[in-house]
């Protein structure tokens, strides 16, 4: 079974782990560190990994490594990890940190694994874009994918530069999603709702959207075009949205998350 350590024990490292802890591997083979006890705790009692507050020679013995942290903190990270690494993949869950940089800050590591899953991972409905450096193995390669299948799909990217528009659309996807609903539930009180009501339309109506686009194989302007009747109320709707130019300006937001995810490398891999 797969020895697995985890720098990080936040929301994210905690899906994954609940993901895998029983399936993948037994929880006692994960071993998770973390600078909050209480966190630690918890995953301990939840599914029996081992812990500690600071990375320990434990490192040295495992199959994999995931890098759960901000990226602010992983240049830090990375220097405490560095005598510790062999072999190991090293699997890096942190926005914007190129994968050169993170492989030159553990002494030119070549097994590394750059992902960026999102937040439906928490229940078991994530999705991950993922790009391997040249030196990882077949192995495992196929070790970071049932690592991040645990908590969803992967999609596997041909190029690390895919990275920042992956996580532009996906990563930081479920946050668009949920500020759509926001202004639903908005626009339902001023048309007489409660909030109660307003959201409670607008979180069906999502669920059963998205439901229908993942079950239909028919692209999702034919899906949309069938609920749009010419001169009705769904016509009036997105006729006003045309016009003021929602979508391109949807895209000009997920562009600017990408440019962002960039910039993000460039900044923190300056040294």
């Amino acid at each position: 079974m797969l020895k697995i350590g985890f720098i990080g024990g936040g929301n994210m490292a905690a899906a994954l782990i609940g993901g895998l802890a029983g399936k993948l591997t037994d929880g006692n083979n994960i071993h998770v560190v973390d600078l909050n006890p209480e966190s630690l705790e918890k995953l301990n009692q939840r599914f029996g990994v081992t812990t500690a507050l600071q990375v320990d020679d434990m490192f040295a013995k495992l199959d994999v490594i995931v890098l759960a942290v901000k990226p602010q903190q992983m240049r830090q990270v990375a220097d405490s990890l560095k005598p510790f690494i062999g072999t190991q993949l090293v699997l890096s869950i942190a926005a914007g940190i190129r994968g050169a940089d993170l492989s030159r800050w553990l002494g030119n590591h070549p097994a590394i694994v750059r992902s960026m899953p999102n937040t439906p991972a928490l229940i078991g409905k994530g999705i991950s874009g993922v790009v391997a450096l040249d030196g990882v193995s077949a192995e495992q390669r196929a070790a970071a994918d049932a690592i991040l299948r645990a908590v969803g799909t992967t999609v596997w990217l041909d190029s690390e530069d895919l990275i920042d528009p992956v996580t532009a659309v996906s990563g930081s996807g479920p946050a668009y999603v949920f500020y759509f609903m926001e202004a639903m539930q908005k626009a339902a009180v001023e048309l007489g709702l409660s909030a109660e009501q307003g959201v409670e339309l607008a979180k069906a109506t999502f669920a059963g959207a998205v439901e229908l686009a993942i079950r239909s194989p028919e692209p999702l302007s034919l899906l949309r075009e069938r609920v749009t009747s010419k001169g009705g109320t769904t016509y009036a709707a997105l006729t006003s949205m045309e016009g003021d130019g929602v979508a391109e300006r949807i895209v000009t937001a997920v562009k600017a998350a990408a440019a962002r995810g960039k910039e993000l490398g460039e900044e923190f891999g300056k040294d």
